[in-house]
């Protein structure tokens, strides 16, 4: 079923078109990687998707609820209850545990802390960080924090993950880890994911391939199955 839909989407920065044109449709648990040299646009389109920023025209909808038309504060409540965010250094808050970090989207939604807390905690467990829920991320690897983050991504259980170079900062083992976590628990729990990357390996994990030139998709594939697993 289709679940993120957008059409002819054009995002001008003055004369520069970050986007020109770009169709794009996500599947429910579908893992797409868009790719591109820096300069192509693909960050643009995931802040576009993900109803950061608004394109100069054109339409996102997810789900049938039109991303572009909503106002400011719905945008806000539909990026912190339905979507997840991963980024390439974590964005953890030091000073809290990996615990109420992962929490964080629960109790910004309104759960309390004891339940949230629980949630988050069971989520770190099934991501290898048993015992490490009270580390704060100073004392954690950067493995560990990714894992921190990809936690508090899918603790709301969302709709679409978006992540923006989720192991740019990691060793490629660890990166490797880190994507095979990603993309297994978000297939698991029925969330489509959104992979923005310039590196192919990255890529392989993803069932389908976007390649951007100059704001625009100017190839797609699909992935051979299990290819980098």
């Amino acid at each position: 079923m289709d679940l993120l839909h957008a059409r002819d989407l054009v995002m001008t920065y003055g004369p520069t078109r970050a986007l020109d044109g770009v169709d794009v449709t996500v599947r429910s648990g579908e893992s797409v990687a868009v790719m591109g040299p820096s300069g192509s646009g693909k960050t643009t389109l995931l802040h576009v998707l993900a109803g950061i920023v608004r394109p100069t025209s054109g339409t996102v909808a997810l789900a049938g609820d039109d991303l572009v038309a909503m106002g400011d504060a719905t945008r806000t409540k539909l990026r912190r209850d339905r979507f997840g965010f991963v980024f390439q250094s974590g964005q953890l808050l030091s000073e809290l545990p990996a615990e109420e970090n992962a929490a964080l989207p629960l109790m910004l939604g309104g759960l309390g802390r004891a339940a949230a807390v629980e949630r988050a905690g069971g989520l770190l467990r099934r991501l290898g960080l048993a015992g490490m829920e009270r580390r704060r991320p100073g004392e954690l690897s950067g493995g560990q924090a990714q894992r921190v983050a990809i936690a508090r991504a899918l603790v709301g259980r969302p709709e679409v993950v978006f992540a923006d170079e989720p192991t740019g900062a990691l060793d490629q083992a660890t990166g490797r880890e880190v994507l095979d976590l990603l993309t297994s628990v978000a297939r698991e729990n029925g969330a489509a994911l959104v992979v923005v990357t310039h590196d192919a390996g990255v890529a392989r994990w993803c069932d389908r391939t976007l390649a951007m030139r100059d704001g625009r998709v100017v190839s797609e594939f699909t992935a051979p199955a299990a290819v980098g697993r």
